[in-house]
This record gives C-alpha cells, structure tokens and sequence, in this order.
C-alpha cells in the first residue's frame, strides 16, 4: 500500500504577487472575485509593493492617512494592476531602451600619422604590444606611441527589440526582507518563497520535524538557469572582461542547485535527502516527481518541491531573443495590427502571437503523507499523485516540440481513470496547459490535447493557461501552473486566457473549451487537474494533481470515518494559526525564516550505533531500514 502525497502546504512569488492563501490566484481572477477577496488582495499587494503602510495594524497611505479596505481599492487599484504581472521591463532590471554593449572601434592617426596619447602607467596592458612604445612623463605617467592602428571598444547602448516580462511587483524587492548580501537574485526568492510555503502550513516546523526520524525530510529544487545576475555567474564571467575580479561567492552560488542548498542549510536545517533534477521548462515536474516517489516509497514523510528562476537579465533575453523564442516588441505590433504595443498582453497562449515572455517566479509546495497529515491535523490543499516523463526520441530540432508529450498526457489522463473513474475524469477534470505562447506551441499543444481528449471521450475539456499573465518562468513554469490550479479547486473558477481575443484559427479544439473570460464553475466542481509541459530538448512532463474533495474522499475509505473526524478537530487550530500569518503577511509581515549560523550540528556529538544514528537537535534517532529487495539472492 503506497502513502499518498497530500499537499499541506503552498506558497512563492511570481509577477501575481504572494502565492500562499491563493493570493495569487486571486490576482489571476480579480475582476470575478467577491469584493472582500479583491479587496484583501489588492490591499496585501499594496503593502508588498510599498504603496502604503501599515501602522499599529492600521492601513496608512504615505501622508499617514488611515486607510480602509475599500479606501485603498478606490485609491490604489489601477496602480496595483498596472505593476503586477507581464508588463513592460523595469528599469530595476535592466533598461531596455538603452541596453548596455561594448562597440568595437577602430582607431588610426590623421594622414598617416602615429597615434598617440597619455595614459597611467599603471594601466599599461601586459605584455606591451610590439607596435608600441612608451615614454616615461611626470607623475606616473607615460605618453604611448602606437606604429599603425589599434582596435579598442567603447561602451554603446542599444535598444533591445524584446521589452516584455512577468516581474515581481513593482516595489517588491524579496532581497530587503533578510540579510541577504551577496545573494544572486534567485537565491533570495527561494528564501522568502519557501519561507512563505513553510509558514502557509499553519504548524511550527518543529513540531513537524519532532514527528519523524531526521532523514525522512526532502528538498527537490533548483533552476535550469542557474544564478545569471551580477551576483552568480554572470558576474564570475564578466568580471575579467570588465577589469574587475571574480568574487569568492559567485561561482557556488551560481550553481543551479543553490535553492535546495540554502533551504536546507538556512530554511529547513534539513539532514534528509536532497537534490535538484533540470529537465528545461518541466524542472518543476521533474522534481514533482521524485517528491512524489519519496513519499510513496517511505523514504521520506515530509517534502519540499520547488524551483526558483530569474532570468530577467540582458543575456537571457538576447540569448532566447536570438532563436526567435521571444516576443518582440515588432512581432506584437504585427500580432496586434496597430502601431501601439500592448505590453500587457505580450503572453498569447493559443491567440494569434509571436514567441513567449520570459518571467520570474519563485514557487514551492509542501507534500505529506497521509498518515502523518492527519496526525498532526495538517490543512490539506490537495494531492499530486503522478508524474509522467517521456523524451521525444530522436529530433531534428532540439528545441522543437516532439512526440514525448502524447505519451506523458495520455499516461496521466490513464492513472487519473483509475483513481477518479472515466466518467470522473470527462466530467470533473482540467488542464493547465504548458501554453507558451508560441505559434509551434499554439498548434502542437492543441493537437496534443484534442487527440488525447478524443480518444479518452472528452468533450469540451476546460483548458488553462497561466503563462497568460505570469509569463514563462522557466524551470518554475509548472510551479506557476500547480499554484493556479490550487486556486481553481479552492474557488470554482477557472482563469480565462484574457490577452487574447480570439482563439488562432489554426489551433485545434474539437474536443477542447478555451474561453477568453473567467469560466465560473458553478455546480461544476473539479476533481483533477493535469498539469501539462513542454520543454527545449524533448523534457516533456505531465503531473496529476486531485482536489481537496477528492483527496478527502480518499482519505476517509483509507483511514475509516472516525479517524478522519478527530482529523478534522485537530485541523480547526491548523487552519487558525495558517490564517493568523495570512493576516500578518497582508499587513507585511512576512517573518523571514533565514538561520545563518544558527543551530549548528557539532558532528563529534553524533551517536553512531548498529541500529541508528542520534542527530544532535533531532528529537527522533535515525533508525537503519531492513533491506529485503535483494533476499531472494540472498544465502
């Protein structure tokens, strides 16, 4: 009997703002939400973005007037919604009008003269080039004398034909809210976005890590980009070729695995399994997955999934610019027919576009086993139940799209059969779609889903696409997508696919529902999800994740309707101390979790027995596992 992943937890940021308590969500749906949740929304982003502030508990605008929820709706709105996802890059990562560059530049003296000039002798280039000599001046200084000519470059600022992003709100700047010095970008959203997951649980992660053994914790999570700021790697490679040096701390944390690193070693103080599996645009399923193994298996109770990207830097979007990956501000002008460019809705999932949007996201979700969730009387979000991966086998094109994706879908809507029934599945199922925005993607995706949905009897399947507004976050993509479809289940509404206006007349939908509006559910509850992606290189990938409802269903024919109820009691403080920090992160305080040097494991203290292993600061011994794969081979 496998223990089933439930989710117990979630939290992160993107371009939507805070995840946890579907905040984010809400962003995603904000023109269909009731006005208390709107108005929570907006009035938490306004804090997160420094609009306004909060004294003694109270909203306050700059002037220190006091705010009301309605106040800071009526007042603030407009700008919220203007600095929250895809929109036009701001200045704060780079400007792209004016991009820097360094212009080749070749010099020659007049009339075939020598080319002379006066420099320090101190910046003399070693060794001296032959064709130049130098003669010694006053104060250090030497006059250079250069036979022929002589190639130099200068710096030069170019505009960048890609202008658009998903960013963080503006305002919101997650390497304030720690001692973060030196810390790549990147690096600092894990920090506060698993913060944000851990806190969303709404148990004090001791109390969690005194329920089980030390190694029975895992951390999956990293990013296919690495660290490329100033900060990582991109600053260990450009610091020679600027006259600078190459600091102690940009090659480690430039490593792709750095998230998982500084959660355990500076979130979790975990001793339990971890790692970081890249898979390009599926990295997020990727290591879904091998969380999903761990707690199926029993190797671990308790995992933390998630990924962090930051890619909104000159050479990420020259680089997926040169391949034609990305829209450009021309290809949106063509796309949209007028000579103004709606950065806005620069993502077109499945409408008439032109490449994708790149974005940073930083997402993270906590899975459980269902033992110990109703245990402890963990709040339950949901459960991932499966991964499916499958490569394209041999290509063409590496980045192109490939058959792989047919197997992963029609593999998953096959597992979900069995857990929710086929009737389940065509009645009560949706997909987040992989939906790049790409005009390869628009056709190959939906053909992908009419095919499966035609061959399992699927008519008018509901089909999501969150990169619409979150833009594409890369190894955190389905992160991103999990995040949105926690918020479907939780409130009925399915995001319509709002920067378009009309569905490509070359996508493929006999089978398929795509709806440019908010799709309010109704009646019409959803039990499964399947989240669907599509990555360079043939790393495709598609999660199953079941609802609440479901999973609760679930867990009472497991562990029978009394042991669910005394669940359900101990659930009730879960729920009040998750909801305590929502109120508190609405008002800006987000409570960091970041041990520097805390609680540190003195190795000489650790017990060592034949049975186990005692962790200094672990309440539970590690116990030694009998091993009986092999007792058939076995004297």
């Amino acid at each position: 009997m496998s223990r089933l992943p439930v989710i117990v937890g979630f939290g992160g940021y993107n371009a939507a703002g805070r995840s946890s308590f579907h905040h984010g969500f809400r962003r995603l749906v904000i023109e269909t939400l009731d006005a208390q949740s709107r108005q929570e929304t907006l009035a938490g982003l306004a804090v997160l973005m420094k609009r306004i502030t909060v004294v003694d508990g109270q909203y306050r605008s700059p002037e220190g007037e006091p705010l009301t929820l309605a106040g800071i709706e009526s007042r603030y709105a407009r700008e919220i919604l203007d600095s929250t996802l895809v929109r036009r890059i701001e200045k704060q990562h780079l400007d792209v009008d004016a991009a820097y560059w360094q212009k080749n530049l070749s010099l020659a003296g007049v009339d075939g003269q020598p080319l002379g000039f006066v420099t320090s002798r101190k910046q003399l280039p070693e060794p001296l080039p032959a064709s130049w000599s130098v003669e010694p001046l006053d104060n250090g200084e030497v006059r250079v004398t250069l036979e022929g000519g002589v190639d130099v470059r200068v710096d030069s600022y170019r505009e960048l034909p890609v202008k658009s992003a998903g960013q963080l709100p503006t305002g919101f700047e997650p390497g304030e809210l720690y001692n973060s010095r030196f810390h790549p970008r990147g690096l600092q959203m894990s920090v506060v976005a698993a913060t944000d997951a851990i806190r969303s649980i709404g148990l004090p992660w001791k109390s969690i890590v005194d329920h089980i053994q030390p190694d029975e914790i895992a951390v999956f999570s990293g990013s296919i980009m690495s660290q490329l700021d100033e900060n990582g790697f991109g600053g260990l490679m450009q610091s020679r070729l600027k006259g600078g040096r190459v600091s102690a701390k940009q090659l480690p944390l430039g490593l792709n695995t750095m998230p998982a690193d500084f959660i355990n070693a500076y979130v979790l103080g975990s001793v339990g399994t971890t790692g970081s599996v890249t898979g390009a645009c599926a990295t997020f399923l990727y290591n879904l997955q091998k969380g999903i193994e761990c707690i199926t298996s029993g190797r671990a109770r308790v995992v933390l999934v998630g990924n962090a990207e930051a890619p909104i830097t000159q050479e990420c979007i020259e680089g997926y610019g040169a391949m034609g990956a990305l829209a450009t501000e021309e290809g949106l002008r063509q796309v949209g027919g007028r000579e103004d460019v709606d950065f806005r809705r620069a993502s077109r999932p499945f409408g008439e576009n032109c490449g994708f949007t790149l974005a940073e996201s930083s997402q993270y979700i906590v899975l459980m086993d269902d033992a110990l969730a109703l245990e402890l009387g963990a709040d339950i979000h949901g459960a991932a139940t499966d991964v499916f991966i499958n490569a394209d086998g041999f290509k063409k094109s590496i980045s192109a799209p490939g058959p792989g994706n047919y197997l992963t879908l029609a593999k998953a809507v096959a597992a979900a059969s069995q857990l929710v029934g086929i009737e389940g599945v065509r009645e009560r199922s949706f997909v987040h779609a992989h939906g790049s925005s790409t005009p390869a993607n628009r056709v190959t995706e939906s053909e992908l889903l009419d095919r499966v949905a035609g061959a399992f009897g699927i008519e008018g399947w509901p089909i999501a696409a969150v990169k619409a507004f979150v833009g594409h976050s890369l190894a955190t993509a389905s992160g991103d997508q999990v995040i949105a479809a926690l918020g479907t289940f939780k409130y009925g509404i399915l995001p319509g696919i709002k920067t378009i206006d009309r569905v490509a007349d070359d996508v493929f939908r006999e089978h398929l529902s795509l709806s440019t509006r908010d799709l309010v559910l109704g009646d019409r509850q959803m039990d499964v999800c399947f989240i669907n992606s599509k990555g360079f290189g043939g790393n495709n990938a598609t999660g199953v994740i079941l609802s609440p409802r479901q999973t609760e269903k679930m867990l009472k024919k497991r562990h029978g309707e009394a042991a669910f109820a005394a669940y359900l009691a101990k659930r009730e403080q879960t729920r009040a101390n998750a909801e305590e920090y929502d109120r508190n992160a609405r008002l800006g305080q987000l409570d960091i979790i970041y041990n520097f040097g805390n609680d540190l494991i003195d190795d000489q203290q650790i017990e060592l027995g034949t049975d186990g292993i005692q962790v200094p600061g672990f309440s539970q011994p590690l116990r030694f596992r009998k091993d009986e794969r092999f007792a058939d081979m076995l004297d």
